[in-house]
């Protein structure tokens, strides 16, 4: 499967959208899996950013699809690969 890269909340709708489609999902599959109405999925699929946290990844489960959280890279971490290193 292809990686997306996510800056905003914004982007989010289209591609639980699309990712649902993929799937061969229909709106009212994915809500009786989530626990929700159709309706709550539609809005979803419309505007994306009060999602919380845990009902988006228990979304991405049910569309197969899993969250990678990567680190960008700075030019300093270029030359220096402790650099990429989170400070804990």
């Amino acid at each position: 499967m292809r990686a997306f890269i996510v800056h905003t909340a914004e982007q989010l709708p289209a591609l639980l959208k699309a990712f649902r489609k993929e799937a061969g999902l229909t709106q009212v599959e994915v809500a009786i899996r989530l626990g929700v109405t159709q309706q709550t999925i539609s809005a979803l699929e419309r505007n994306a950013q009060k999602v919380s946290a845990e009902r988006l990844l228990h979304l991405l489960g049910i569309l197969g699809v899993e969250m990678v959280l990567q680190g960008k890279l700075h030019p300093s971490s270029e030359t220096n690969p402790a650099a990429e290193m989170p400070p804990w």
